[in-house]
């Protein structure tokens, strides 16, 4: 079933671990039709922005799925309304600034990017449909002492990244 034009509901609900264990990893209706605006709104811009593969690292996880792989069953991908990704070749800092400069979002977080390290880490998007509650909340991801560590990303420049 396609999303978009370059995205099917296959890569959106692809999991791994699901197989390995043996977990229904399929979207009700409801969490499809979020994975579609998803894609129409925010993923699909981004692959004809860009013209290049976006890579979908997790998108749809059930709860049980979420747990299992130690994240939130309150997890926006457990709504269907998350994806995280990477375009390869294209560093996701660059993305990411875009992303925040030409699209509606709820959440994007560069997650794990090391400056200077183009491919490092990766970007989490999401999107509801109620486009009033999106809030375009703009993170870093980090870890600090053993623990995951967020913090607001203002403006477009280098300087973000002294913590």
């Amino acid at each position: 079933m396609k999303l978009s034009k370059n995205f099917s509901l296959a890569e959106l609900t692809k999991s791994q671990t699901a197989e390995r264990m043996g977990l229904d990893n399929n979207p009700s209706e409801a969490e499809t039709e979020n994975l579609r605006l998803l894609c129409e709104r925010v993923l699909q811009p981004i692959r004809d922005h860009f013209n290049k593969v976006v890579t979908i690292s997790s998108g749809y996880r059930n709860e049980i799925l979420s747990q299992k792989i130690g994240s939130s069953n309150k997890s926006q991908h457990c709504k269907g309304q998350a994806a995280d990704f990477e375009i390869f070749s294209v560093d996701n800092n660059e993305v990411s600034d875009w992303i925040k400069e030409n699209l509606m979002f709820d959440q994007l977080i560069l997650e794990y990017y090391t400056p200077g390290e183009p491919n490092s880490g990766w970007i989490h998007v999401s999107y509801t449909k109620d486009i009033n509650l999106n809030r375009k909340e703009y993170l870093m991801a980090f870890k600090e002492n053993g623990s995951v560590k967020y913090k607001p990303i203002t403006g477009l420049s280098t300087d973000r990244y002294v913590k």
